[in-house]
């Protein structure tokens, strides 16, 4: 550059014009070298200048032949400069396409399959402390795949399940300051704990609960042995009760209503129902719904694996689970319980009025065969050895359960690592430590995996990595309760988080098999799972990802993965009761549950017989794909949320509710305030996409407004016109009570089957059976659901000039 730059000096020197220099032929020169000699020189003598064999004067007029000779002289400097001009054009060329290469790269990252979508060319900036500059979406995925470790999470698991860790117990106590110490010793911003003093009930050792037979005047009789005496149902009511005992399936709304309907009357009897479909509280929610007195749970042959390879749960066992419809401190609905602070004496309309009690597949098989009346649908027939499965009624029992209540404190522990553009949005991560029994899948693996992803992180910290959104890794307490540890986090935090909470993902019940996979999620995640399923490999598949796995045998992989929220996840209270989108991952068996969660026999021994030795390779899935949906949602520039998702769930209710709109019209009721509010949310949603495809994502301040309109979305789905204290889950599609959209639906299809004592689903709402369609009570549901989805519509819009509430 230095050598052309001086040429092209002496080539303007030579230009026609007056100069001060004349050169002239010097033969005696070696090499022919020109001698430079200055007209009017000062002193000193300029350095010889080695440049051609010519000699040349000037000025010279013009057409003279010394003026050829400079002419001459140009071209011989054109020639000689143009393979650097050339060369300089290529470099100025290269430069500015790699950098344009490079910004087209980054704010095109919306400009896949889906607008939210963000490709995998994605740059991330590292922290101020590293020395390897930007980071690509591969760079962060292999950063994060070659931390983390496998053999540490099947060690973890192994000894967190052979600890007792009931909640509020001493070794629960030990465990959550060794967690703490594990925390603080890795690479976090902070590590804290809140202690929470909650009602628990537990069964009372000095008077257990019983079972009688009992004679004509309803006086206990002999008794039946529990042969699982420590098993039993929290928050069941106590007392005792006698009625004559009816087999009642899996104790479904519809199942009772199929028993009413074969002649066999649930109200004032003891049901017996299987373990299994739904929840423990939903089948002693439907039984009090039917007036039955009590309900005794057992798990039937038929609901676990017919292989004889494989593993069986004892005839002995019981199946432990709570009975409150609902999460959370049952006597604190809607309330913090911190520092023992005292509420009004309320408790939850989800505590039941009648007493539950697990009991073994044995004792299950004595009380039926004891049955008479008609004999059980197909469907409903069991595997239980030597038994009928007749539908009842038979003899009189005589049901007792002393659980007491005890204020206990439990505590959730947290570790933070901030973010570094937007340290006031979440993502959250949790997993439950508490365990009634061994709870090796129940909460070993969760808890496992949850401070694996702790280590990985806060290795990549370490590297120089640090995400735009603030991370948190929390371990509950409470879980085995009903998610009391996150529940009562929640209505702590609620007024901030559902501002600040991005997405929850839950590790609990992770690992309940290798077979299947299932996601349970809100719509919001379920395009970004999509993606991230391609990106791990299968655990049991040698050469596929688990997309291709899922695509095996239906191609609609979101038909063959996706699963709605159940109450009993920690998830659940996230979304439906706080509106922030949450996921659970869980790996289980083609067509058998996993037969012994919930049991004594959940120990590590049996989770990795199930598994045959593949425990290992499951629990690196999880975490793989856990840390990769975190590493996507901590630190994409735009939030990889579908808004959208959530206008093809409207549509399809509403096509349910469109089925009945002749029956309305008969009595001059309209759906057409939902089908407006319907077709706004649409629209908004598709507005909202729109602009964002065609925004720049370097503007950090539009991308944030985008951000937290996407993140408010499921928010927007709590109905703002019930009580949190009343109806705690206000989610109009997820939640429970007379707001959501199921309870509107159920109540819409009394219009032809005239009664409500059986529709399907009839409990979500608590409404007593019986009550046929209600004019007055169709119009209160249609308006609360109107508004709160014209709600959402209109926060999804953005500022209030752009929105129209006209009908």
């Amino acid at each position: 550059m230095e050598r052309l730059w001086g040429l092209l000096q002496r080539a303007q020197r030579l230009s026609p014009r007056l100069s001060q220099t004349i050169y002239k032929r010097v033969e005696a020169t070696q090499e022919g070298r020109l001698e430079e000699e200055e007209e009017d020189r000062e002193e000193g003598a300029e350095p010889q200048t080695h440049f051609c064999h010519m000699e040349l004067r000037g000025p010279e007029p013009l057409g003279s032949r010394p003026g050829r000779q400079n002419l001459g002289l140009w071209a011989a400097a054109g020639r000689r400069a143009t393979p650097y001009l050339v060369l300089m054009a290529l470099l100025i060329f290269t430069v500015a396409f790699l950098l344009g290469y490079v910004a087209f790269r980054g704010s095109c990252q919306a400009c896949g399959d889906e607008v939210l979508v963000v490709s995998e060319d994605v740059n991330y900036e590292l922290g101020p402390d590293s020395h390897q500059g930007t980071l690509y979406w591969s760079d962060l995925q292999a950063m994060f795949l070659g931390l983390l470790g496998e053999g540490s999470l099947e060690d973890a698991i192994r000894q967190t399940s052979l600890r007792k860790r009931v909640a509020g117990s001493a070794g629960m106590a030990a465990l959550s300051q060794d967690i703490r110490v594990a925390l603080s010793s890795q690479k976090l911003d902070h590590v804290w704990m809140d202690t929470h003093y909650v009602g628990l009930q537990f069964p009372d050792p000095a008077h257990p609960n019983t079972l009688h037979w009992a004679d004509a005047a309803g006086k206990p009789a002999e008794q039946l042995p529990l042969e699982d005496p420590d098993v039993y149902c929290p928050y069941s009511a106590t007392g005792n009760t006698t009625g004559e005992l009816v087999y009642a399936h899996y104790g479904r709304p519809e199942d009772l209503q199929d028993l009413r309907a074969r002649g066999v009357e649930p109200a004032g009897r003891l049901l017996l129902v299987r373990f299994g479909v739904i929840s423990f509280a939903q089948k002693v929610a439907s039984a009090q719904d039917f007036g039955a007195r009590g309900v005794l749970i057992y798990p039937d042959p038929a609901d676990f694996s017919q292989d004889p390879h494989k593993l069986r749960l004892s005839s002995h066992r019981a199946v432990y689970g709570h009975v409150h419809l609902g999460t959370g401190d049952p006597y604190t609905p809607g309330f913090p319980s911190f520092n023992q602070t005292q509420f009004p004496p309320v408790q939850s309309s989800g505590l039941p009025s009648i007493p539950a009690q697990p009991i073994s597949a044995n004792i299950a098989s004595l009380l039926l065969r004891k049955l008479e009346g008609p004999v059980a649908p197909q469907e409903w027939q069991g595997r239980l050895p030597g038994s009928p499965y007749r539908l009842g009624p038979g003899p009189c029992l005589h049901l007792g359960v002393n659980n007491h209540r005890a204020s206990t404190p439990i505590s959730n522990i947290f570790g933070c690592i901030e973010g570094r553009s937007e340290p006031d949005h979440y993502v959250v991560v949790g997993a439950q430590r508490d365990a009634w029994g061994p709870g090796a899948a129940k909460s070993a693996v969760g808890t496992a995996i949850l401070l694996e992803l702790v280590r990985t992180f806060s290795s990549m910290v370490s590297n120089g990595f640090r995400p735009r959104r603030s991370l948190l890794f929390i371990s509950w307490d409470g879980g085995d309760f009903g998610s009391v540890g996150a529940t009562e986090w929640l209505e702590g935090y609620l007024s901030v988080l559902h501002l600040k909470a991005v997405v929850y993902v839950s590790l609990d019940n992770a690992v309940l098999g290798d077979d299947k996979f299932h996601a349970k999620t809100s719509p919001l995640l379920i395009s970004l799972i999509g993606n991230i399923l391609k990106q791990v490999d299968s655990p049991n598949h040698s050469g596929q990802t688990l997309y291709e796995q899922v695509v095996f045998n239906n191609r609609s992989w979101d038909a063959e993965v996706i699963r709605p929220l159940p109450m009993d996840s920690s998830a659940y209270s996230f979304t439906a009761f706080a509106g922030v989108p949450a996921v659970e991952f869980s790996f289980v068996e083609d067509g058998a549950r996993y037969p012994f969660l919930h049991t004594k026999d959940d120990t590590y021994e049996n989770l990795h017989k199930v598994l045959r030795g593949r425990l290992p390779a499951v629990a690196q899935a999880v975490a793989q794909l856990a840390g990769q949906l975190l590493i996507r949602l901590s630190h994409d520039h735009l939030l990889p949320l579908d808004f959208g998702g959530y206008g093809d769930v409207v549509l399809r209710h509403i096509g349910s509710l469109s089925e009945f709109s002749g029956d309305l019209k008969a009595r001059g009721l309209t759906l057409q305030w939902v089908y407006s509010a319907r077709g706004d949310y649409i629209r908004a949603a598709e507005k909202l996409r729109k602009e964002i495809y065609s925004s720049e994502e370097s503007d950090e301040r539009l991308m944030r407004m985008y951000n937290v309109r996407m993140m408010r979305v499921e928010f927007y789905f709590l109905s703002q016109y019930v009580s949190p204290a009343d109806s705690p889950f206000r989610h109009i599609f997820l939640g429970r009570g007379d707001h959501t959209l199921g309870a509107l639906l159920d109540h819409v299809r009394l219009l032809r089957s005239g009664s409500g004592a059986g529709a399907p689903g009839a409990a979500s709402s608590r409404v007593a059976p019986g009550l046929g369609f209600q004019e007055s009570r169709f119009r209160r549901q249609l308006a609360l659901l109107t508004w709160t989805l014209q709600g959402a519509a209109n926060a999804l819009s953005g500022d209030v000039w752009n929105i129209d509430n006209n009908f």
